[in-house]
């Protein structure tokens, strides 16, 4: 057995959100340095970490990522990290796959490298690596994630999965105060928000596409019950199955926001708070992987790529380093009752299958 549990029951204690994951970026470097690989902290400026193996001999750059970060809950009232992704999964594998391959001599030829990103839930933190120069001689990059019981169960696995493009969307409308007595000496900003709302959900995009848009967030409030409100925040989730329709609905969000409020008298500032690209995956390397989950899991526990309207920062690395291969994977691991809930468990003896699934495409590549 690898240390993947033991880095697990240690990390799942330690969980930090986007970029405040120092506790977290340290003993993850810590073994690595330990391990024998050269080690570059604080990438970009932030948490980020790149570790890296050289063979001494010709041969291709292969680079496997993990993300680091928790979740922000409310919970009793309170802000609390706690790790309802996975990420401190996906770590440990990571981690515990670089350590088994150094330590079994897998890397023969050209290089591997390890990244360790910080702010997967962010958005932000891909691109701060790339920013970092993580990519900039790499020519292969891989990628899972822990799958939900209903899409992928325990014992199989998913040799690509297709993201799709998100977007966040905030709109802080204006209107005039003035006292509800009054109410034709004001413009309520909340009537407007609600326009801004409305307009949304009239648009349409064609229906042979995947998307979807909806407001999650709606704050209004003049502090008393008597006046005209004059701010009000709004904002939409936006989900496409490709990039190209998702430029096309940001553009008609922001339209329909800005256009709706005018005909009330108020104004909109709008902006993109957060985006993440759909997935670019490359047939070579799907097919790298589909091959060690055979070898793992047996032919019965490969399953076909598989869509899922959730996103991932991952695919910034496809998008702003179009040179590099990129190959993103699921690992079915019995996960309930769904990610991003604040009692998500999964079957931890999923971890050690990812282990060997990462280190049989490492030795196919780099071996």
């Amino acid at each position: 057995m690898s240390k993947t549990l033991a880095h697990y029951q240690h990390l799942h204690q330690i969980p930090e959100l986007g970029f405040v994951e120092f506790k977290t970026s340290a003993y993850i470097a810590e073994a690595l340095e330990a391990a024998g690989f050269k080690v570059t902290r604080n990438v970009n400026g932030t948490t980020g970490i790149i570790a890296e193996l050289d063979s001494g001999q010709p041969g291709p750059v292969m680079a496997l990522r993990a993300d680091m970060d928790a979740l922000g809950h409310i919970i009793d009232g309170q802000l609390v990290a706690r790790h309802t992704c996975g990420h401190d999964g996906h770590s440990s594998v990571v981690l515990a796959t670089a350590q088994e391959v150094i330590k079994e001599g897998i890397v023969k030829k050209g290089r591997l490298k390890i990244l360790f990103q910080p702010a997967e839930e962010l958005g932000t933190g891909a691109l701060a690596m790339v920013e970092g120069g993580a990519l900039d001689d790499v020519d292969m990059l891989l990628g899972f994630h822990v799958r939900p019981l209903e899409e992928c169960p325990m014992g199989q696995a998913v040799p690509a999965m297709l993201y799709s493009a998100c977007a966040t969307v905030e709109a802080t409308i204006t209107g005039l105060p003035s006292h509800a007595a009054r109410p034709h000496l004001g413009i309520n900003a909340l009537d407007a928000a609600v326009a801004a709302v409305q307009a949304v959900n009239t648009i349409h995009l064609a229906p042979n596409l995947t998307w979807s848009v909806k407001a999650t967030r709606f704050l209004c409030d003049a502090g008393v019950t008597n006046s005209v409100p004059d701010i009000a925040t709004v904002c939409w989730d936006l989900r496409s199955q490709y990039n190209e329709p998702m430029d096309e609905l940001k553009a008609k969000v922001l339209k329909a926001i800005e256009h709706s409020v005018a005909a009330l008298g108020a104004s909109a500032e709008s902006r993109v708070m957060k985006e993440m690209p759909a997935a670019i995956v490359n047939d070579e390397i799907t097919a790298i992987i589909a091959e060690s989950i055979v070898e793992v899991l047996g032919p019965e526990g490969l399953t076909e790529p598989k869509f899922t309207p959730g996103s991932e920062d991952f695919f910034h690395y496809p998008r702003q380093c179009p040179q590099v291969k990129t190959g993103f994977w699921g690992l079915g691991a019995n996960l309930t009752p769904g990610l991003h809930h604040p009692e998500m468990r999964f079957d931890l003896e999923a971890l050690e299958i990812g282990v060997r699934v990462f280190k049989g495409c490492v030795k196919r590549v780099l071996g």
